[in-house]
């Protein structure tokens, strides 16, 4: 059993409410979780969201699309994943944020897939220096991995970052990474700014008409079509 947990929340301190910002009409999450259920590999997906009042709203969103939601302490996001895995018992955890709208299902599957053929304790699609563009992030863990993060959890960064443990300890865990160009991780496509908002937004409005299921290489061929967009907000965009 493999189950996805999408981290999200509306407090966002560098552009509140992003999840919930409309990308063709329909929430930025949304359009997200849409992408994400195009994996193969993924069993169930939670959204795993704060036990605040001003997270209600998300909650409500995701739950009308019929997606399950796990709430618990703002500032511990590791606790909510163990909240989420408890309700939802799994074998391993696929750890995914939510200001990643053009999220690739192929590339999740690619990482789950050697998380599973290496018997890893962890494995993400994003080593230093040779990562994809930001924005596709994947990781995936064990479920005894992530019970053995959170009880060696000792900072708040541990309990913000949720696999901090894995990063900063590496000989203590079996790693395996998925390969990737280098220079990819140049690339900017997660949405933490309005000009990331903007650029998400063009690419929906080009793309998503003509074919739902755009990809990772249909975005690039349309920026490369773009010049105004190669650099938007100052990164580079494809």
């Amino acid at each position: 059993m493999i189950l996805a947990v999408l981290q999200a929340r509306m407090s966002s301190t560098r552009l509140p409410g992003k999840v919930l910002m409309p990308i063709l009409r329909q929430p930025m999450i949304v359009r997200q979780i849409e992408r994400v259920a195009r994996s193969r590999r993924i069993d169930r997906l939670v959204v795993a969201t704060s036990d605040q009042p001003g997270d209600d709203v998300l909650a409500d969103a995701v739950r009308k699309e019929g997606i399950a939601v796990h709430r618990g302490p703002l500032d511990n996001v590791l606790e909510r994943f163990i909240g989420a895995l408890d309700a939802h018992p799994a074998d391993h955890v696929v750890r995914l944020t939510a200001d990643c709208p053009l999220a690739d299902p192929d590339l999740i599957d690619a990482t789950i897939d050697l998380h599973l053929s290496t018997g890893a304790d962890y494995a993400s699609n994003s080593p230093d220096g040779a990562a994809f563009p930001k924005g596709l992030d994947v990781e995936v863990i064990t479920a005894e991995g992530l019970r053995r993060a959170a009880r060696q959890a000792d900072s708040q960064e541990a309990r913000e970052h949720v696999t901090w443990d894995v990063w900063n300890n590496p000989l203590q865990w079996k790693i395996a990474w998925l390969p990737a160009e280098p220079g990819q991780d140049a690339i900017r496509w997660t949405v933490d700014r309005p000009d990331d908002y903007a650029f998400v937004a063009t690419v929906y409005d080009h793309l998503y008409p003509a074919n739902r299921h755009f990809t990772s290489d249909d975005i690039k061929a349309f920026v490369a079509k773009r010049p105004d967009l190669a650099n938007y907000g100052g990164d580079r965009r494809g």
